[in-house]
């Protein structure tokens, strides 16, 4: 944790980092809604039973990081059009994380989101969350912004250092799909796997690449903070 000390810049999946068990939300309940989408935007576009499309969607997230990425490729789904369906999803019941915002808040590092989803999705999830004001589009890295090629590709993680300008051996990066935490520790990334039991997430998770495990992200900021102020 002592390298945490001199850390400058945070850099923060969407999806199942800024919710999950740490605030209540679990990714079931909006990913849930979007995988959903994905399954009837296939089968309507691709004229394809329920059934034939959650498998292809669900075989192409697995070998493309992104069900979006095989449609483009096998099929030449306009991406803009298909972002905009899967997304239009109801959080309601979502309500803002004061404490989460009050450690954001005082955490002296500048922070930003890095997300295959869209920049309205992670617009839309931090504004329920009650924190967007803390990045706004600026620190935002979307799958427009990576050209709609998905993590963990080398040269989606090299835009993304492109656009934010920060130094990835200052860089505390936060995911909650192991795997994508690969590229950051090869470019110098302290990496932090929020621990999960989703099936995709934990693949990976015992690899050398993960710097540290946490269960919270609230406390492990708090943890951030108080060493910082040492």
């Amino acid at each position: 944790m002592k390298n945490f000390k001199n850390m400058k810049y945070l850099l923060l999946d969407l999806d199942g980092v800024c919710y999950g068990k740490h605030n209540n939300y679990s990714l079931e309940r909006v990913f849930g809604q979007v995988s959903k989408r994905m399954t009837m935007f296939i089968s309507e576009k691709l004229k394809i039973d329920m059934n034939k499309a959650k498998e292809l969607q669900t075989n192409y997230f697995y070998k493309y990081n992104t069900s979006l990425n095989g449609l483009m490729i096998h099929h030449d789904i306009p991406p803009e059009e298909f972002l905009k369906y899967v997304h239009t999803i109801d959080l309601s019941f979502m309500k803002e994380d004061k404490v989460m915002r009050n450690e954001l808040e005082k955490l002296d590092m500048e922070k930003f989101i890095f997300t295959n989803g869209s920049a309205e999705h992670a617009e839309n999830i931090l504004t329920h969350l009650g924190i967007y004001d803390l990045f706004g589009r600026d620190k935002v890295f979307d799958i427009k912004d990576a050209k709609y090629i998905p993590k963990p590709e080398a040269k989606t993680f090299d835009l993304m250092v492109k656009k934010f300008g920060l130094n990835p051996k200052e860089t505390i990066y936060i995911e909650d799909i192991a795997k994508n935490l690969s590229i950051g520790y090869e470019r110098g990334c302290t990496t932090v796997w929020l621990i999960n039991d989703e099936h995709f997430g934990k693949m990976d998770s015992d690899k050398d690449y993960i710097s540290h495990k946490i269960e919270n992200l609230s406390l492990f900021l708090k943890e951030i903070r108080l060493l910082k102020s040492q």
